[in-house]
């Protein structure tokens, strides 16, 4: 098995292989450059120094969303393009639950929020116990209020992760709340992998064909549009 991942939802940008035992390597970037420059330059990096081609890729894997509507477009389009040539399973996986697993977290609660604008984070909770992850909450978009009123009622600690983990530990103001060390808060390809493992111990099995984004909602030109047309009738 050779897992090909990748993750462009957020400013940062990461492609990763593992053989379903252990991560073989991992190429990050956080530089501003555009996902479109970097993606494939890293994943082509990666095979090579690992001594692999693309031929050897068994499986790839994607964040699918939620996310920045331009990077996850770029990432699922990568990986759709990428399983069609070879007629691979790929396996798209939440970002948020691919972010807690890349934590790595032994235990208590994992925050994911990412900035979702006008007050609000994509969101999902999990409970991390003994080494294994159970999701707490569905994904969703969640204004910050709303989240610090679920978070009040949680006891132990909260770590929070994602592009949005510092504008949430500022604003919701509680003290359970932790930040991890900056390089461990960003989504990583790394736990992109991860997350389709356990897809794949589910069973479960897509193709690139199937494969769609999850943006959650609108984009701000689609509810623009929508506001004029309602103006209009």
């Amino acid at each position: 098995m050779l897992i090909l991942a990748f993750e462009t939802s957020a400013k940062s940008c990461s492609a990763a292989l593992h053989d379903g035992q252990k991560l073989l390597a991992e190429s990050y970037q956080n530089s501003g450059l555009t996902h479109s420059q970097t993606l494939m330059v890293m994943a082509q990096d990666l095979l090579k120094v690992c001594g692999k081609s693309a031929s050897d890729v068994t499986h790839l894997a994607v964040a699918a969303g939620p996310g920045s509507f331009t990077g996850v477009r770029i990432g699922v389009s990568a990986a759709k393009g990428f399983a069609w040539g070879a007629e691979l399973p790929v396996y798209g996986v939440s970002t948020l639950q691919a972010m807690a697993l890349g934590l790595g977290a032994w235990e208590g609660h994992i925050c994911c929020c990412m900035d979702a604008r006008r007050n609000q984070v994509y969101n999902a909770i999990f409970l991390a116990e003994n080494g294994k992850l159970t999701r707490i909450t569905e994904d969703r978009a969640i204004a910050l209020a709303e989240l610090k009123a679920e978070l009040e009622h949680i006891d132990g600690p909260i770590y929070l992760v994602g592009d949005g983990a510092a504008l949430a530990h500022q604003s919701l103001d509680i003290p359970e709340l932790l930040l991890p060390p900056e390089h461990r808060q960003h989504q990583r390809a790394s736990g992109v992998a991860l997350a389709a493992l356990e897809a794949l111990a589910r069973g479960e099995s897509t193709d690139g064909a199937a494969l769609q984004p999850n943006y959650m909602r609108m984009s701000q030109a689609e509810r623009e549009r929508m506001e004029k047309l309602q103006i209009k009738n």
